[in-house]
């Protein structure tokens, strides 16, 4: 199986400004064509760092993907860097001026001096167009490995790699009879801490099955991955049939708590369920601030669903919003289960949809109390009269107040496909 390397450049990903998000994509992305990612670094914009990541890669790997330092400033690098450590003198390449003068064009714009500067290109390599972008890649091979340059930007370094890249690493895997994928499963989990999910998937998977188990905790809970990582499993039916297998094993251990495969998220999840019933909802937020909301309105098709969203911050704000009595804040406070019963239902009421569901709570890092500590958390969710329709559910959840308000918005969203599951069931029974 080749091993490749990814290598992040830019002196902003190490002075924490900002995340390296695309060695996400690229790993799926060089999975599918067989390729085993083993390691990833992150090196700044100094020419001669690049040059030793570089160099270093070349020797434990035969693919090695960069991306970044290949915009039109003078801390871009990467261009220079790969030549230095190739030995590749820069040439100015017709097909890649071209290709940025086209893109420009659509925008109203010309080259500018500085922009040429990308157009210069390592010798002996390979042009990979930009189709959202101005800035080219390119693909060069040297020394037994394949060298990819992408630009940092997320739109246009995954655009490149799936349109450029990852079809020519497949054809060149299928010349040297390698070809094939290393297949994998995910599922996603809420409600289960990573170290329970570890002793009820204890034993599951055999050291010399082939199969890789991970765990990875967020505050949006636990992926479950599996991958296939023997020679006899890649690429071949075999391989599915095994991870088939061990999804089926691990949603009967882990039941109800597996809210979703591959990269579904809750917000998808809830939509469908939500499309599928013919319901539609209405949210009243309080510290999760219209989180909600932005989670439900970034799946496409959410307006069939969602009616809408109020953000009652203030109890001021529940009172004259949600019809939340004074008297039953001054006697409970805000964050209780009383008040997130009566938020849930005059959400529902107020509005045209068919569930209401509410969120309040103490986001901190102040506002906590012994009796009602920071991360406390009410959801509430109202679809009727009787009992079966009304629920309220309390959670204590640790970590900044930013994690404490992606948890409480999960699990709000969790409580209602919990909710929308056994509606579903009893329709069908």
């Amino acid at each position: 199986m080749q091993q490749a390397e990814i290598i992040a450049v830019g002196s902003e990903l190490l002075l924490g400004g900002r995340l390296d998000t695309n060695s996400l994509f690229l790993t799926e992305g060089l999975a599918s064509a067989g390729i085993e990612v083993r390691f990833k670094s992150v090196v700044g914009d100094e020419e001669a760092d690049i040059v030793e990541a570089i160099r270093t890669a070349s020797g434990r790997v035969k693919v090695i993907v960069l991306t970044g330092g290949l915009g039109p400033t003078l801390d871009d690098r990467t261009r220079q860097a790969v030549a230095r450590a190739t030995r590749r003198p820069l040439r100015r390449r017709a097909e890649a001026f071209e290709g940025m003068r086209r893109r420009l064009a659509v925008w109203g714009r010309t080259p500018t001096r500085a922009q040429l500067r990308q157009v210069l290109i390592p010798s002996g390599a390979e042009v990979l167009p930009n189709p959202v972008g101005s800035a080219p890649g390119f693909y060069l091979k040297w020394k037994g490995c394949v060298l990819v340059a992408l630009p940092g930007v997320p739109s246009e370094a995954k655009q490149m790699f799936a349109v450029a890249v990852a079809p020519k690493l497949a054809r060149e895997a299928a010349a040297r009879g390698r070809q094939g994928r290393i297949a994998r499963r995910m599922l996603q989990t809420f409600g289960l801490a990573e170290s329970d999910l570890d002793l009820r998937l204890k034993g599951l998977v055999r050291a010399e099955s082939g199969v890789r188990l991970g765990l990875l905790a967020s505050p949006l809970g636990v992926t479950v991955s599996l991958t296939t990582c023997g020679i006899g499993l890649i690429a071949d039916s075999k391989g599915e049939r095994v991870l088939d297998r061990l999804v089926k094993a691990i949603r009967k251990r882990v039941g109800a708590y597996v809210y979703g495969e591959g990269d579904e998220t809750m917000e998808e999840v809830v939509g469908r369920h939500l499309a599928s019933g013919g319901l539609t909802l209405a949210v009243a937020e309080s510290c999760t601030g219209g989180l909600i909301g932005h989670r439900l309105t970034q799946v496409p098709g959410s307006s069939t669903y969602l009616d809408r969203v109020a953000v009652c911050y203030s109890d001021q704000a529940k009172i004259e919003l949600l019809g939340v009595p004074k008297l039953l804040v001054r006697r409970h406070g805000a964050v209780s289960p009383e008040v997130a019963a009566v938020m849930a239902r005059g959400i529902r009421l107020r509005s045209h949809a068919g569930v209401g569901l509410s969120v309040t709570g103490i986001a901190g890092p102040g506002g906590g109390t012994a009796q009602k500590p920071v991360g406390l958390v009410y959801v509430g969710l109202n679809a009727g009269r009787n009992s079966q329709s009304s629920l309220i559910r309390e959670f204590r959840f640790h970590g900044d107040r930013h994690s404490i308000k992606l948890r409480a918005s999960q699990a709000a969203l969790e409580l209602l496909r919990q909710w929308l599951v056994r509606r579903g069931s009893r329709a069908r029974s």
